[in-house]
This record gives C-alpha cells, sequence and structure tokens, in this order.
C-alpha cells in the first residue's frame, strides 16, 4: 500500500489537536499488517511539519475500523489525550456515521442495542445472549433518511465504541452495510470499499472548552453514495 501522509486530509489543527479524513482501508494505528497506518503517518507529518527530531507524542483518543473512512480527531499533547479520553467515558464526545445498508430495516427510526462478543484470532465479532464471559453492550440509534431502490442511507448515532459495532448491529437485523464482505453473507452487496462513513464529530476542545464540531462526507462520485443526494444532506442537523 503506497500512502504518505500527504494523502490524509487535514481538516483543523492547533497546539492540542489534529483534526483529518481518514481515507477507507488505512489502519488507525499499526497492526500485524505492516501496511501504513494513520497514527505513524500522521506522526511522520508532525515531524515533518515542525522539523522535530525523534519521538513525535500524537494520542490516539478513538479509532475508526480500517475499512471505514471518515473524520477522526487525534492529540497532540498527554493533557488532551487525557481529556479527549474523559469526555468519551462521560459520553460528551459525540459520534455519527452515514452507511448504506443493503436494505431497509422495518422501522424506519430504532435503536439497536445488543452485547458483542469479538473472537481476537479470526477477528470477527458475534452478537451474543448477555451474560456471555467477554460480551461487551453495544448501543447505537439509526435514522433512515433516503432510499434508492432496494439501498438506504442510514445515519447512525454511536453511543458505544465496539469493534466491527455498525456492521454487526446491522447485519443482525438483516440489513448488512453495502460492500462488507466479512459480515453480509448472502445479501451482500458489491461496492469497491465498504459504504460506512465517519461523517461527523463532536466535543468540547480539551482546554478552550468550545464545542468543536466538524465533518467530513464520502465521494459521492462513486457507488453507492451517488446513488443519494448527499449534498442536499450536508445542511441537514445530525442529531
Amino acid at each position: 500500500m503506497n500512502v504518505t501522509y500527504k494523502d490524509i486530509p487535514i481538516l483543523y489543527e492547533d497546539n492540542h489537536i489534529l483534526v483529518v479524513v481518514k481515507p477507507f482501508n488505512i489502519p488507525s494505528q499499526e497492526d500485524s499488517s505492516e501496511d501504513p497506518d494513520m497514527l505513524t503517518l500522521l506522526k511522520e507529518y508532525l515531524r515533518e511539519k515542525y522539523d522535530k527530531p525523534g519521538n513525535v507524542f500524537l494520542g490516539l483518543v478513538h479509532r475508526l475500523d480500517r475499512p471505514t473512512g471518515g473524520v477522526m480527531v487525534f492529540a497532540k499533547t498527554s493533557k488532551a489525550a487525557a481529556r479527549l479520553s474523559e469526555c468519551i467515558t462521560s459520553g460528551e464526545f459525540d459520534k455519527k456515521y452515514f452507511a448504506v445498508l443493503s436494505s431497509a430495516p422495518a422501522e424506519k427510526n430504532g435503536r439497536l442495542d445488543n452485547y458483542l462478543f469479538k473472537d481476537e484470532e479470526k477477528n470477527l465479532v458475534r452478537v451474543v445472549p448477555m451474560g456471555i464471559k467477554g460480551a461487551k453492550r453495544a448501543v447505537l440509534d439509526y435514522k433512515i433518511i433516503e432510499k434508492k431502490d432496494d439501498i438506504c442511507l442510514a445515519e447512525v448515532y454511536l453511543y458505544t465504541g465496539r469493534s466491527h459495532q455498525i456492521r454487526v448491529q446491522t447485519a443482525y437485523i438483516g440489513c448488512p452495510i453495502v460492500g462488507d464482505r466479512k459480515y453480509a453473507g448472502d445479501k451482500y452487496v458489491k461496492a469497491d470499499n465498504l459504504a460506512l462513513w465517519s461523517v461527523e464529530i463532536r466535543f468540547p476542545h480539551p482546554t478552550k472548552k468550545d464545542i468543536m464540531v466538524f465533518r467530513a462526507f464520502p465521494d459521492d462520485s462513486v457507488f453507492p453514495w451517488n446513488a443519494f443526494d448527499l449534498e442536499r444532506h450536508l445542511s441537514v442537523k445530525i442529531k
């Protein structure tokens, strides 16, 4: 994978935080694939921009699964990292996604509340009964905001940040995400990338306390995003 930090759009930067758009299929941090990852690439960006020798601090305070793209924030100081982590724990860090589902759920709006268990060896997550050792509760709200033929565009508000959460929970109700080979089964709809995108993050600035809101939209020239009027949703306030 021939990727450099120049392939990562920078949305905002100050002395405390760095907000970027993660491209599809880049790991958030180093993994067994040894492919270029967001944390390493952005450290290189800071090292070159500020001519810093040696190791550069950059805190990974939240993650996006490798196939998922969209907006992320990194902490440039340990103080900022600690405060952003506290915001996530206290529920002050809001995360919203767009997902294109292969079919429409029975309810246009709803909450999915399940327990998920991750098989670390296989890197697979599944819904399990409450009480299973190692299972973690996963909660999200969704709203169908546009339909096109069999597929639909969903706005997803994430309350918990479990691995593969949106992918597994939508597949569990029979509406897997377009492009998801891992969880869609016989409902797989082909796409070049997983149709899941971190569209907005909202959090208090770690030092100023101002509410910071950042948005990034997927490329609406490619399927399945080109099936929807994304420009119309730019001005729509997401819950």
